[in-house]
């Protein structure tokens, strides 16, 4: 039940709408529960009494006598059945208006909380570390964002309110049936508790049968993702059988997990249902009996009677099936919860200083990394960046070079030593001042669904003036097919930029970096697969992008690193090597074999 009151608090900040609801629904309720009171002195009337009021009543009769007072001891037994008439009419539209007035309001509130779990999530997310992301699938993230809110949704607003309003129509009904009959009214507030004994482990079944069916929602979401965002891939290698079966495969094991589950949540209404049903029938076999042997019900009670004995049995069911149903929705709050819960890594943290920028150096001392449950990605490196040097890190895939790399933005921090900048602890500097002082490029181009323009004046430089904008297309080689495109800076450049090339998206990226004019700069991979035309232009754009700045290089690629002032070979998480170009292509080691092996290739 932690779940539950920790999704309860997301219904506060609209509380009075919620009890407005919640009013609404108690009023219909009451309403309902009056309509059926009303058949009693109806249905007295009807057949042949002088008033609708017994010379012995009923408690619920001294009750809509008080109520409807000299309108059921009319003389005119005509005009009084014509009076009951009009007043049930008239009841039966308040009621429903309520329950419309009810549906709404809920609506509302369900609606808004799944707003802010939804935002909540996001934000959230934003301040948690890579190594999560690099954890925890894309598409079961997407999964939680969207459907699993959803789900939750409804057991903290609507199924509330149905709950409530189910429980005020029992109880109206019970003290209906109270006041007509108590002795048979005992006996079914005895009886009726046999359904949730009976209805238990049913539930404990469909809880893990729930759980087991979202995950399995949320990898039928990551290969869809996945296969979406590699269309291109998928094609050139004529993967598309093979991406069919493997969505084949997850979709089979959801579809088992859902039948699973839906084996008992569908077991859940026809046994409460039966067992309503028994509760019912002897019920109305005491009633009958009593009425046969001591007469002790007159007709039109009798008929009452049974009329909301049998209006009980859907509000019961209702309550019955509704932990069934739930059970949904917890699964789904425990995965957003999960999310939640997830310890926000990548925030300010009081006390640290603002980044002022570097005067001297950067220093990366007996820097040690591994990722949870990992072998050590960085072992023991040491190595100083200058003030206005580039400093390139090469060495084979697997060696740290992008670990590397993610330090410095403090993306992720270092299991043991520490990286200095002018003396001083990188940790001790918040992690967006750092940032601010940042540019970086890397292989992994993002892309943004919004126009040219937006996507190069993006973040802290989306107030960016079109000339600035137009100033640092034109330094990466980008203007020239940005003017080509439709509507030039205004075009929209579609999911992932799907309609640019590998090298017309390398270049918005310089772009971007070229706005923000950082002082510091990463190049990650950043020419990588790329063709020998485009290499060219984002070249030519990565050395515009190099003036008057301090560089850290990662590169597979050595054409890419020979300017470098200093050159650092990684293997294995180690630094085995560090020189310049000139020096380390002579030297033997693994620079010079990679230098071999890349002449060899071109």
């Amino acid at each position: 039940m932690g779940r539950y009151w920790r999704l309860l608090r997301y219904v506060r900040p609209y509380r009075l709408v919620f009890l407005l609801g919640l009013f609404a629904a108690v009023v219909a309720s009451v309403l309902d529960g009056f309509t059926l009171a009303l058949l009693i002195p109806f249905l007295r009337l009807l057949f042949g009494a002088a008033t609708g009021v017994a010379e012995i009543p009923t408690a619920l009769e001294r009750v809509l006598g008080w109520l409807l007072g000299s309108l059921l001891a009319a003389g005119d037994r005509g005009a009084a059945l014509r009076a009951i008439v009009f007043v049930i009419l008239v009841t039966v539209v308040m009621k429903n208006v309520a329950i419309y007035v009810a549906g709404v309001l809920s609506q509302y509130v369900q609606e808004a909380v799944a707003r802010d779990l939804r935002r909540r999530m996001h934000d959230h997310m934003q301040r948690l570390g890579l190594s999560f992301f690099q954890r925890v699938k894309q598409g079961q993230l997407l999964s939680r964002i969207v459907a699993d809110a959803d789900q939750a949704k409804w057991l903290v607003s609507a199924a509330l309110v149905s709950v409530l309003q189910n429980v005020a129509l029992v109880a109206v009904y019970v003290a209906i049936l109270y006041s007509l009959s108590w002795r048979l009214t005992v006996v079914m507030l005895l009886v009726a508790p046999i359904i949730v004994l009976v209805m238990r482990p049913i539930l404990r079944r469909v809880r893990a049968r729930v759980l087991a069916a979202l995950d399995e929602r949320g990898e039928l979401t990551a290969v869809v993702g996945e296969t979406i965002e590699g269309a291109r891939v998928v094609k050139a290698h004529g993967a598309e059988e093979y991406e069919r079966r493997r969505f084949e495969a997850v979709g089979q094991r959801y579809f088992a997990g859902m039948l699973r589950m839906q084996w008992f949540a569908q077991l859940a209404s026809p046994v409460s249902e039966t067992l309503g049903a028994v509760v019912l029938v002897v019920l109305l076999l005491l009633v009958s009996q009593t009425a046969v042997q001591s007469d002790a019900l007159r007709p039109e009670v009798f008929v009452a009677f049974a009329a909301v004995s049998l209006r009980l049995l859907p509000p019961v069911k209702r309550l019955a099936q509704f932990p069934a149903f739930g059970e949904h929705a917890l699964a789904a709050a425990a995965r957003i919860l999960e999310i939640l819960d997830q310890p926000a890594d990548d925030v300010e943290v009081p006390g640290e200083r603002r980044f002022p920028g570097l005067e001297s150096h950067i220093e990366f001392r007996d820097v040690w990394m591994a990722y949870e449950g990992e072998q050590w990605v960085l072992r023991g490196v040491n190595f100083t960046i200058r003030r206005g040097e580039v400093v390139a890190i090469v060495g084979p895939s697997g060696a740290g070079k992008s670990t590397l790399a993610d330090l410095l933005p403090r993306f992720i921090e270092p299991a043991r030593g520490q990286i200095l900048v002018d003396g001083l602890p990188l940790a001790g500097f918040s992690r967006r001042s750092v940032r601010q002082r940042l540019g970086i490029v890397s292989q992994h181009t993002v892309i943004f669904n919004d126009t040219v323009r937006n996507n190069i004046a993006y973040g802290d430089q989306a107030g960016a003036t079109a000339a600035a904008v137009t100033a640092a297309a034109r330094a990466a080689n980008a203007h020239a097919f940005i003017e080509r495109l439709p509507q030039g800076y205004d075009t929209l450049l579609g999911e992932r930029g799907m309609r640019l090339s590998g090298g017309e998206r390398q270049r918005i990226a310089i772009a971007r970096a070229l706005l923000r004019d950082p002082p510091l700069l990463i190049l990650d991979e950043a020419t990588s697969n790329l063709d020998s035309e485009s290499e060219q232009l984002v070249q030519a754009a990565i050395a515009r992008l190099l003036e008057r700045r301090t560089v850290l290089v990662i590169a597979h690629r050595l054409s890419t690193v020979a300017r470098a002032d200093t050159i650092v070979v990684l293997e294995n998480g180690r630094i085995v090597q560090r020189g310049r170009h000139t020096e380390l292509r002579h030297e033997e080691g693994p620079y010079r074999r990679l230098h071999d092996l890349e002449g060899a290739a071109s």
